[in-house]
């Protein structure tokens, strides 16, 4: 970054921003930009779709919680949360065979604000982050002012070793839900093995599940913190069996939700279960972050919540994407076969769509997409190093099936105008 130029020569030099700004990623420029270009089909974010917002719903909420509740909703309030907020998420988001209270909880301004705050109290210049790859752009971006180090975390090899890979590191860091980007369920067995890692090396495991209420096709898997949880019971010496947990949750997994993707992503509402000592850490570092997450937003998440709105809202929400799902998947498959592999998801928002080809490119593949009307997320801002050009990320959740079908069209031509150039 550099000084305007049209400032005076005779002026005197302003100090230089930091130079962690100077290692952003040209092509996440790109794509985060292409916004703005009229008739673009936008395939490349992590977008609900609008029409599944309950604006109705939420207004009626938002109207009364600040009638009702003034002060928390307009005024400042505790950094760890509103504490009744704090009781529900602990209510909520607790398990059969772990217990959690208040000082288990933080509220977050957002699931990214979490993961800034991972990267503050946890990430020294240099330090070693075992990430699962490809990562989450939006974690990479958290925490590239820290500039660490990664580890790729292949959980999808047959010879992954957690143990290795863990071994070191400040924290693990996975989506195990419908991974961002790949859209690919961490299997049984890998958790397990994440999970056993975690509590032999000692070393932090964060999970990220933004997305694990998105699941269209069969049962859902228990969470890291679930069988870390269950872990701890059979281990712990001298421990006898109960009918019920007695103490609350102290685990070295750390769970990370939000209310972006079930309810709509301008609450801004996120939160983080984990052992106290890591919340009052994570809370110290929040302090000097934000001070509060907004209450009027905490009230409404608190009140949609009571209210049972996510419970209501899941099964359309859900129909609607797996159709969305459907028609993109139909579409790749017809238009793009020829030229790249790609899963089915069972949740999630993304289809992940690999070149056959090692020769293609998915850098160059953007602008050519981009010129041809259409917007993807290739694979290189998902890697720390930037040099994987072998895949893209493309969403299936923000346009209906019709438009799915036509950005693929598009995006057919483009590669076969790339391929045709090469």
């Amino acid at each position: 970054m550099t000084a305007a130029a049209d400032r005076p020569s005779n002026a005197p030099v302003r100090p230089p921003f930091a130079g962690w700004l100077g290692t952003t990623n040209d092509v996440t420029k790109t794509f985060l930009a292409a916004g703005r270009i009229p008739g673009l089909i936008n395939m490349a974010g992590g977008l609900p779709a609008p029409e599944t917002y309950p604006a109705e719903a939420l207004a009626a909420i938002a109207r009364r919680v600040i009638a009702e509740h003034p002060q928390d909703s307009l005024g400042y309030g505790p950094i760890e949360g509103l504490p009744e907020l704090r009781d529900a998420l602990a209510a909520r988001l607790g398990g059969p065979d772990f217990r959690l209270g208040r000082d288990n909880i933080l509220v977050t301004t957002s699931g990214m604000q979490g993961l800034d705050l991972l990267g503050k109290v946890l990430v020294d210049e240099g330090a070693l982050i075992a990430a699962q790859a490809p990562t989450y752009l939006g974690a990479l971006d958290a925490w590239r002012p820290r500039r660490p180090r990664y580890r790729a975390l292949r959980v999808d090899q047959p010879d992954f070793d957690a143990v290795a890979g863990l071994t070191g590191a400040r924290f693990g860091y996975a989506v195990p839900n419908f991974s961002n980007p790949t859209g690919r369920l961490v299997p049984m067995p890998v958790r397990r093995r994440l999970v056993e890692a975690a509590l032999a090396t000692g070393t932090w495991l964060v999970e990220d599940n933004p997305y694990g209420g998105l699941q269209f096709d069969g049962a859902a898997l228990p969470r890291l913190i679930d069988i870390a949880a269950r872990e701890a019971a059979v281990v712990a010496p001298g421990a006898a069996p109960s009918a019920a947990p007695s103490s609350a949750y102290d685990g070295p997994v750390i769970y990370m939700g939000t209310l972006s993707k079930e309810i709509a992503p301008g609450l801004r509402i996120g939160w983080m279960v984990a052992a106290p000592e890591m919340i009052a850490a994570l809370t110290m570092a929040k302090q000097g972050s934000d001070l509060c997450t907004s209450g009027v937003t905490q009230r409404i998440a608190l009140a949609a919540i009571e209210d049972g709105l996510v419970e209501r809202l899941q099964p359309d929400l859900t129909a609607l994407y797996r159709a969305r799902r459907d028609a993109l998947c139909a579409a790749l498959a017809e238009h793009l076969g020829a030229w790249f592999t790609f899963e089915v998801p069972v949740g999630g928002m993304f289809v992940w769509v690999v070149a056959r080809d090692p020769r293609i490119d998915t850098d160059r593949l953007l602008n050519a997409a981009l010129d041809a009307g259409v917007c993807i997320a290739p694979s290189s801002v998902f890697d720390a190093s930037g040099d994987d050009r072998s895949a893209f990320r493309i969403n299936f959740t923000l346009n209906p099936p019709e438009r799915l079908e036509e950005g693929v069209r598009r995006l057919a031509g483009a590669v076969r105008r790339l391929t045709d150039a090469s």
